[in-house]
């Protein structure tokens, strides 16, 4: 997921800045195919008109790639129709039919101008539109990477926590095992002074398991296992003063 919204967000930065860059682009060649049109309306010759003409459709033909790229159709379309007039005037053999195309050229450059000033206001909406959307999909990304933190930090706790818990265990049963043999021992050592000829023995229970219960299970296991110890040893007692 964290993949496809940097993509998305990537290739939308992008067509936006490229967009942006073709409308920039598109008003300077439009502006220089409208004023060199005006020349060769204005010229007083073939040659010039011809030149100027010649200047002219170059910058159409620019303008076209440019409107293309920036999505501005209907200014797209009125260049398209400007360039296809100016490319008549190379070969026409009269000043007055070359004027004819070049006057025609004029009028439709004054509407490539206005359909582009129209489809940049309308970017411009589209671009603050698409510039939302981008920022909702870096809050999302945003949302998304702090959830993701938050488990890996309540994951590293819980981990900590059942590690610290686990050495808790151990611990406990260590101390417990280590009492439990010293009270064995001195039991022993009582029974031997006695004269008892007896011994208290631990009973052998499978503590494998232990570990993996919780503290008041633990605790309560030492605890029967201290009462039966206890137990064993004044029965011991007992039958030894009865002798």
């Amino acid at each position: 997921m964290k993949k496809n919204y940097l993509f998305f967000l990537f290739i939308s930065i992008c067509m936006q800045s490229y967009g942006q860059t073709a409308c920039s682009d598109a008003h300077s060649d439009v502006n220089y195919a409208y004023s060199h049109v005006k020349s060769a309306y204005n010229s007083n010759n073939i040659d010039h008109l011809k030149y100027y003409s010649k200047r002219s459709f170059d910058a159409f033909e620019r303008t076209k790639l440019k409107l293309e790229a920036c999505k501005c159709e209907e200014s797209y379309n009125y260049a398209y129709d400007a360039s296809r007039l100016l490319s008549n005037v190379e070969n026409v053999n009269t000043f007055e039919d070359g004027r004819y195309y070049v006057k025609r050229a004029r009028d439709i450059a004054k509407d490539v101008i206005n359909e582009l000033e129209l489809c940049t206001e309308l970017s411009i909406e589209d671009n603050a539109l698409l510039e939302l959307q981008n920022e909702q999909i870096r809050l999302k990304l945003q949302q998304t990477e702090l959830k993701l933190k938050e488990a890996q930090i309540k994951q590293k706790l819980a981990e900590r926590e059942e590690k610290e818990l686990y050495l808790k265990k151990e611990l406990f049963i260590s101390k417990n095992e280590i009492a439990i043999n010293s009270n064995i021992k001195a039991y022993n050592d009582l029974l031997l002074v006695l004269d008892c000829n007896s011994e208290v023995i631990k009973k052998d229970k499978n503590n494998s398991d232990l570990i993996s219960k919780n503290m008041d299970e633990i605790k309560s296991h030492y605890i029967n296992v201290i009462k039966d110890i206890t137990s064993s040893y004044l029965k011991k007692i007992n039958k030894c003063s009865l002798r």
